[in-house]
């Protein structure tokens, strides 16, 4: 896991990429490298995980001098392509993931190698021969990567900041950027808070020449994949659905446990965590280390949970409570660890036990991801629950609507954020698309808390042959998980120099997932069965069978107390910027204290307004 960063095709200002690089220490504290020739410069910062001598330090150059490598993340099956690579009589100076990629480059091709790749990446390698910059992403998303053309030259990063710091950048604000900040709490690929850059889309790579002239390539698409699996469905009963699952994920988790650093891994109680951590504790001879977040708040406390299955499980546990005074200490710095303006509420439970696993481990395994694979989202159900609605005329809808909309539900006691959303629902029942977009949207006139006039938000393309949940599954794999889910964990970790490492996104088990009939995974308004059946051989049902809690934070509660002043100060910021309406934020701030439950959309609006003071000040 590192850092990159490079200038590409204009030597002028080659000399930035040393402050660039530095920028990103803080997620690659172990190693520094400069490359430059008259073409390109490359940055790289270095947290050493496999092979930790010099042989792994970046930039790489290949055996025959012909390419220049820098990369970030972790090839899971880089031995076994070294040994077929060791078969055509390569031989290789070092042991790391790094030089087995710059091997196959040359035995294969950059796009053929792109495709054995199972792993989480952005890579950079310079053609010397061809002259031609390659820039790529793994097939999930978990790894970052900006580019945009600045002032002549083609920049790139990890991180956003980095390529501010190029001279000659201007921080000019993407509208419809920020439109899907406000509605969605996340920025959607390939848009990026700023004009002109943008985020390199998962499962794709770019090709550059010196001419600037750009070439986007898709080597792996999740719809193409999941559309493939499902016309070859595999035929096998329930019970041995679940017995290949348990080996795919077993090998998946053995690959992602190879370290030459301490290890371990995220529990959370739920069912996702704790199938990674019982077949972790089934691989290893000693006890798993496993890291919990607790809150004082009942309803958004899961510690409970997480112990009792780490006792069952007899893990190395360690568990930290989190008050109100941590998530304060913590806001500050959430402009600088998310690089734009990012607004998951549980970004601060996040970071905060990534600190809390840095002081013992430098890799964790994660249980991110089963949601989107194997159907776990409340909204799945919920979306079940509406279909009828598509049925009515639109004039009932609209009325139904219009009464939800003025029905006093606050003196009731009722959550009145819940109610709006029935009646977007109503209004805009007419595909699956637009229910999805309402069922996921924090804010649903995001247009109306900007001060000028938008572009319509992105639209979702219905796929034939799947069902309506099946839709929203694939659009949270391609949209959501890589927007929110993976941008908030790898973030937060790489801010105190921690790997993530995420079982569930190797593309075998998302395929085998998808060759599954549809019930396997979500029947009878119930979500992730080969994985509660799966769970089971491990953990007693008891400890896990429980409504699903999520990892947010009681961020209504909050912001009437002891983020109020936070909250006032950032809206009399706003004063000063010509971006969002003030006005419209005022009037959600006081529904908000009179008992209607705005906390989501003035999160959103209020994260952007921390990064804005941090960020866009000359």
């Amino acid at each position: 896991m590192c850092r990159i960063a490079g200038i590409a095709f204009d030597s002028r200002y080659f000399s930035s990429i040393d402050a660039m690089t530095d920028f990103l220490a803080h997620g690659g504290p172990d190693d520094r490298g400069i490359w430059h020739d008259d073409y390109v410069a490359f940055g790289h910062r270095r947290l050493a995980i496999i092979d930790l001598s010099p042989l792994g330090h970046q930039p790489m150059l290949s055996a025959s001098g012909r390419y220049v490598i820098i990369f970030n993340g972790e090839i899971y099956n880089f031995k076994i392509l070294r040994a077929e690579l060791e078969a055509k009589t390569y031989q290789f100076k070092g042991h790391s993931d790094t030089e087995v990629v710059l091997a196959a480059i040359e035995a294969w091709g950059f796009a053929k190698t792109l495709e054995k790749l199972n792993g989480m990446f952005a890579i950079a390698l310079w053609d010397r021969q061809e002259k031609k910059l390659y820039l790529a992403r793994d097939r999930f998303g978990e790894k970052p990567l900006y580019y945009g053309i600045v002032n002549g030259a083609l920049i790139f990063a990890s991180e956003l900041k980095a390529i501010c710091l190029y001279p000659g950048f201007q921080k000019r604000i993407n509208q419809e950027a920020l439109q899907l900040l406000l509605r969605y709490a996340y920025i959607q690929a390939p848009y990026s808070i700023y004009e002109g850059i943008y985020k390199l889309e998962s499962g794709h790579y770019l090709v550059v020449d010196d001419k600037l002239k750009l070439q986007k390539h898709c080597y792996w698409s999740a719809v193409e994949a999941a559309l493939q699996a499902r016309r070859c469905e595999i035929k096998l009963s329930f019970q041995e659905a679940v017995d290949e699952l348990e080996g795919q994920l077993i090998e998946s988790i053995r690959n992602r446990c190879i370290s030459d650093v301490p290890l371990g891994a995220f529990l959370s109680g739920g069912i996702d965590s704790s199938i990674i951590v019982a077949l972790m504790q089934k691989l290893s001879n000693k006890p798993v280390q496993t890291f919990s977040i607790g809150f004082d708040q009942k309803e958004y406390n899961e510690a409970p949970f997480a112990k009792a299955v780490a006792e069952h499980l007899q893990t190395d546990h360690h568990e930290f409570y989190v008050s109100e005074q941590d998530a304060l200490d913590v806001i500050p710095k959430l402009a600088t660890i998310y690089d734009e303006p990012f607004a998951d509420s549980s970004q601060i439970p996040t970071y905060l036990i990534s600190s809390l696993a840095k002081k013992r481990v430098t890799v964790v395994l994660t249980g991110d991801a089963g949601d989107e694979i194997f159907g776990g989202y409340g909204r799945y159900f919920t979306a079940q629950r509406f279909k009828a609605l598509y049925s009515l005329p639109p004039l009932l809808r609209r009325t139904g609507a219009k009464f939800i909309r003025h029905f006093p539900w606050q003196c009731l006691g009722q959550n009145v954020h819940r109610a709006n959303k029935l009646a977007w629902i109503l209004e805009n029942a007419d595909k699956s698309n637009s229910l999805y977009q309402s069922l996921i949207s924090q804010n649903y006139e995001a247009e109306l808390y900007l001060s000028h006039e938008q572009l319509k938000s992105i639209d979702f393309e219905a796929y034939q042959g799947l069902t309506d949940t099946e839709h929203m599954m694939l659009w949270d794999t391609i949209s959501y998980l890589p927007g929110d889910i993976l941008t908030k964990v790898d973030r937060a970790s790489m801010a105190v120099a921690l790997e993530t490492r995420i079982p569930f996104l190797d593309h075998k088990i998302f395929e085998f997932a998808w060759s599954l009939p549809a019930d396997y995974k979500v029947r009878e308004g119930s979500g992730k069965r080969l994985l509660k059946a799966l769970l089971a051989r491990y953990v007693p049902k008891q400890l896990v069978d429980r409504p699903k809690v999520g990892f947010g934070i009681p961020i209504h509660h909050w912001l009437r107390g002891p983020l109020r002043e936070w909250g006032e100060d950032l809206i009399a910021d706003m004063q000063n910027q010509d971006i969002i309406n003030v006005q419209m934020v005022k009037k959600a701030w006081s529904k908000h204290f009179a008992g209607e439950d705005t906390g989501y959309l003035l999160w959103n609006i209020l994260m952007f307004q921390e990064w804005a003071n941090q960020n866009l000040k000359n």
